[in-house]
């Protein structure tokens, strides 16, 4: 027996709000899954992702914040934190007295769903 995870991206529909859909599936053998799970919470531990759910669209972007950060790769994790987030708030703090209220508001958004990977590097 195997367990199937399915997953979706995109809009199937045409036309629909994005140019692409894609479904995707992957089938573990039973016998497989504890160890598979095991591996996984691991490696989450390990770029310090334990409570976060994987998106692998926000694991692949680049954050234009780092490239403005002083050796960001040399950094530690609570640092590499810091220097982001103050950068973005400073950012928000613009967006606000320019009144960009749509800009603001995506930007928090992105800035929100993106937070989990911004001590991250490619490295």
């Amino acid at each position: 027996m195997y367990l199937c995870y399915i997953d979706e991206s995109g809009t199937a529909q045409i036309p629909g709000t994005s140019s692409h859909y894609i479904l995707a599936g992957l089938a573990i053998p039973v016998s497989m899954w504890k160890q598979s799970e095991n591996d996984i919470r691991n490696i989450k531990e390990l770029y310090k992702l334990s409570n976060d759910e994987i998106h692998t669209a926000w694991l692949l972007r680049g954050y234009i914040e780092q490239n403005n950060i002083a050796n960001f790769n040399t950094l530690d994790y609570d640092a590499r934190r810091y220097e982001v987030n103050r950068i973005r708030n400073n950012n928000i703090l613009r967006l606000q007295r320019e009144r960009k209220t749509k800009t603001l508001r995506q930007t928090k958004k992105n800035y929100c769903k993106t937070d989990s990977y911004i001590h991250l590097t490619w490295q």
